[in-house]
């Protein structure tokens, strides 16, 4: 029972943040800017601590990724949020920085595998930092409620995945890499998202100003598929790692990279989902 209410309160809180960064952006950025890099700064921590090995990276290396994972998100933020041309031509600026400065400082670092280094550090940065930097992407070509819609979706096939395969699971999705997601569950998690697309526009139409019940359908359908993928791609390196969570700061969850695994790859795959059908809605 304990381990139950420290599971719901950390999920409600972690919930709590990242609906009101998105639903404060109309009148602040402040709660925005801090919430989404923390993810990136405790993301990159937690898949430092995973990966450690006998070449293990040391606290300056973790220090200037983190710094660079949050400098791309910053990157991203600028050029979609910038005002004037000088702010969208300075946004490549912390990209370039990182770029040089974690180079550079390879060559004063004691390690016979500089390679394996560098590859861990771009690697946290392009399954991390870039999929979250993406969101301002995102919500530069639409809305920031319909961002918020996406993270419904994914907490709803979180959910629906989860209820549905405890209760009827019984074949299994990709036994190799996780032995107890079922086909049973994500068809569960789709049909939860795409019951909650057609309540959020029926119901709450004016609130996310989505007018395409289609658009609405079709988003929960690739955040649904995506989210299943990004569930497992994040099984696939705790498993090559062999660890059980990615971390425990979320008590009852694991780590953070444990609860932002789907939207890893859904925020790509939402990107690219936009990109192709905004055109063809004008």
């Amino acid at each position: 029972m304990i381990n139950l209410i420290k599971r719901i309160i950390s999920g409600a809180v972690y919930i709590a943040l990242i609906v009101g960064a998105i639903l404060l952006l109309d009148n602040s950025p402040v709660l925005y800017l801090v919430v989404f890099p923390l993810l990136i700064v405790l993301g990159i921590g937690e898949m430092v601590t995973m990966a450690k090995d006998d070449a293990s990276q040391s606290w300056l290396v973790n220090i200037i990724d983190m710094l660079g994972g949050v400098g791309l998100f910053a990157a991203f933020y600028l050029h979609y949020e910038g005002t004037t041309i000088q702010s969208r031509a300075l946004w490549l600026l912390p990209i370039a920085i990182y770029l040089i400065v974690r180079t550079i400082v390879q060559l004063y670092r004691p390690q016979q595998n500089a390679l394996h280094s560098l590859e861990r550090s771009f690697f946290s940065l392009g399954y991390i930092a870039l999929p979250v930097a993406m969101l301002n992407c995102i919500m530069s070509i639409t809305a920031p409620r319909l961002l918020l819609g996406m993270f419904i979706f994914i907490w709803l096939y979180d959910t629906g995945a989860y209820c549905v395969g405890m209760l009827l699971g019984k074949h299994r999705l990709f036994e190799r890499i996780s032995p107890k997601k079922s086909w049973e569950g994500v068809i569960g998690g789709i049909a939860a998202c795409i019951a909650g697309a057609y309540a959020t526009h029926y119901w709450f139409d004016e609130f996310f100003q989505v007018p395409e019940l289609t658009t609405w359908v079709g988003l929960s359908v690739v955040v649904a598929v995506f989210a299943t993928f990004g569930d497992l791609v994040e099984s696939l390196i705790k498993r090559t790692v062999g660890v059980k969570d990615s971390g425990h700061i979320l008590p009852g969850h694991g780590g953070i990279l444990d609860r932002i695994d789907s939207l890893l790859l859904v925020a790509p795959a939402v990107l690219i989902y936009l990109l192709l059908i905004i055109p063809n809605t004008h």
